[in-house]
């Protein structure tokens, strides 16, 4: 199949080329706004850019199977080198994906080598994996002017498919390539890993658009599912992945105008919580009393949501997807109950899988009420009963529309996040710090975050090589210090001889030399304990997706737009920060941005 090369496609849309059309500014977020849920009125764009085809692997790179090479089919060799390019990888240790891998391997080979091919630890994938780290550290040495030409080509592709027109605007598109086949990786011990992802054809893909636009024209020889005009929704483009048969789309950017209205909204509904916050946790508290069962188990599931953010739990399909819990979903084997532990009373150890099978594992220390509650809850119950069995996320976020409209477990997610990041950067972040101490300090507090959220990474495959690099600046560093001291001090001792003009302006020169040193060497330890301390937690996706940038705007304590992660790493920044909020009933009228605090100091978490 064609990939998405412009010789494939039809010409750039009207207005896609940047000559033809100024980069437009974002209109105020509360302008143009419509109740009857129309998005847009005008969209139109290139469509997706297709993953290449598989380039068969030279005749002298073999497969061998039993000791034996063995010429592969063309779609059974692409296949095995999604394996060969994961050798060095800890997944192909694990059972789990080694056994999906073969499995799915084996339907898509020919009879004939189905006949041969039984047994995954016969076959060897070195000479094809091999091949594919040559081919990668041959890349990585390419000359500067090779490297351009490739980032040149890159750019080109970027300029005609990476844009589209929004009601006369041009915006920027997010993931506008298909994602490539290859073996599904999973977070944690995900029982589909090793799952074969199949290439995504024209024939899969449902494009939406406006009726006056020019429709995106499919690679040569194929055709789109299906093109429709949904003016309801924001995605470009969208299609249903097969190893969990959820939707992808293809969005606009983060620091799109609709996107940034949507998450100006988002965190506008996380403000309206903080006036209803204090009345809200009295009642669950009161609950916790209540006659009524549902009510019990309800008010202690609300506590743990707004206590440790921990996600609803929405119900699934049994067998579809890993074992998976929210809030609303634990079992009684995914809690612990401690009277005492680590000299603090009613601990509860939380032990499961939660989103994207990551494991949430923490121990903590709760009001009596709510560790009395729990006890009840578990009497007479098996491990694999549910905890909350009078509770279910319907009955949950009815209750949560009827306390605000419009209120969700995830906006108390996004609300305690928020607020968190609030109350560490006002306890980390001094005024009077370099900017790189400045960056460690927010850092720490996102890191905070993270925690809270359970955003965790597996530690990066080239930590270990980065940090040496890094050790190795670091102890030159040093060195360049020592010599610049030293030659400081000669200057000074060459002063007091001569007590001259020139050794004066000497003596000043390798002050300043000294101090530049200092500083670089300082960036350098702090961005060491940086890399440290963040090696297992993955700190973007609260950055993106729950932290209102206006707070670390107002909290930036001097740091440069530049260097904090507001314009940097946090794309939905611009719009948010160019908004200036309106007033809300339910809140002070909204100051600008670049003064707003989200939430007071006195709003924080419970107990």
């Amino acid at each position: 199949m064609p990939t998405g090369s412009s010789s494939t496609r039809s010409p750039p849309c009207p207005g896609l080329v940047v000559s033809q059309m100024k980069q437009q500014g974002i209109d105020d977020l509360s302008n143009e706004k419509t109740d009857d849920g129309v998005k847009w009125k005008q969209l139109e764009h290139k469509g997706p850019y297709f993953a290449p085809l598989y380039e068969p692997l030279p005749d002298d790179v073999k497969f061998y199977y039993d000791g034996k090479p063995m010429k592969l089919n063309v779609a059974t060799e692409e296949i095995a080198t999604f394996y060969a390019k994961m050798l060095d990888h800890e997944y192909t240790t694990k059972e789990i994906f080694q056994n999906n891998f073969f499995y799915d391997w084996r339907k898509e080979m020919t009879s004939e080598e189905r006949k041969k091919i039984k047994h995954l630890e016969k076959c060897d994938f070195k000479e094809m994996h091999k091949y594919f780290v040559d081919k990668n550290e041959a890349r990585k040495a390419l000359p500067k002017e090779e490297k351009q030409k490739l980032k040149e080509e890159a750019d080109k592709i970027q300029e005609e498919y990476g844009y589209c027109i929004l009601d006369g605007h041009r915006e920027k598109i997010g993931n506008f390539k298909t994602e490539p086949p290859g073996l599904f990786r999973g977070r944690g011990d995900h029982p589909k890993m090793g799952m074969l992802k199949k290439r995504i054809m024209p024939e899969d893909v449902i494009i939406n658009c406006s009726k006056d636009s020019q429709t995106p024209e499919p690679p040569s020889g194929h055709k789109w599912k299906e093109v429709r005009c949904d003016n309801t929704v924001t995605w470009l483009a969208s299609w249903t992945e097969n190893i969990q048969n959820s939707i992808k789309y293809i969005m606009l950017n983060p620091s799109s105008k609709l996107k940034g209205e949507k998450d100006w909204q988002k965190y506008e509904v996380a403000r309206r919580l903080k006036g209803v916050v204090n009345k809200i946790r009295s009642q669950y508290r009161a609950d916790w009393k209540s006659r009524e069962m549902k009510k019990r188990q309800r008010s202690v599931a609300l506590y743990f949501i707004d206590k440790l953010a921990l996600r609803a739990g929405n119900e699934k399909e049994e067998g579809e997807t890993a074992d998976t819990v929210g809030c609303c979903s634990l079992r009684v084997e995914h809690i612990k109950l401690h009277p005492e532990l680590d000299g603090q009373e009613h601990v509860v150890e939380f032990d499961f899988l939660g989103k994207d099978s990551i494991r949430y594992y923490n121990k903590v220390p709760v009001e009596k009420p709510v560790f009395k509650n729990l006890q009840l809850f578990m009497e007479n119950k098996d491990p694999g009963d549910d905890l909350f069995d009078r509770l279910n996320t319907t009955v949950l976020n009815k209750h949560l529309q009827d306390l605000m409209d419009g209120l969700t477990a995830k906006v108390f997610r996004t609300y305690n996040a928020s607020i968190t990041l609030q109350e560490q950067l006002k306890a980390l972040t001094d005024a009077e710090d370099n900017v790189a101490a400045k960056l460690l300090s927010y850092n720490r507090a996102n890191r905070a975050v993270a925690i809270l959220c359970n955003h965790q990474r597996a530690t990066p495959k080239s930590f270990e090589k980065s940090m040496q690099n890094l050790q190795a600046k670091i102890d030159a560093k040093k060195e360049q210090l020592g010599e610049a001291q030293m030659e400081l001090k000669r200057a000074k001792a060459d002063l007091k001889a001569k007590k001259d003009v020139k050794s004066k302006a000497a003596v000043e020169k390798k002050k300043k030399l000294l101090e530049k040193i200092q500083e670089q060497l300082l960036k350098l330890n702090v961005q060491a304990t940086d890399k440290e301390e963040n090696k297992q937690i993955a700190l973007g996706t609260s950055k993106l997706n729950y932290l209102d940038p206006r707070i670390s705007v107002c909290s930036g304590a001097g740091a440069p737009m530049g260097k904090k992660t507001v314009s940097a790493q946090h794309p939905p920044a611009a719009p948010l920060i160019s908004s200036s909020p309106a007033p809300l009933t339910a809140l002070p009228p909204s100051p600008p941005a670049d003064q707003l605090l989200l939430l007071p100091p006195s709003a924080s978490r419970p107990p």
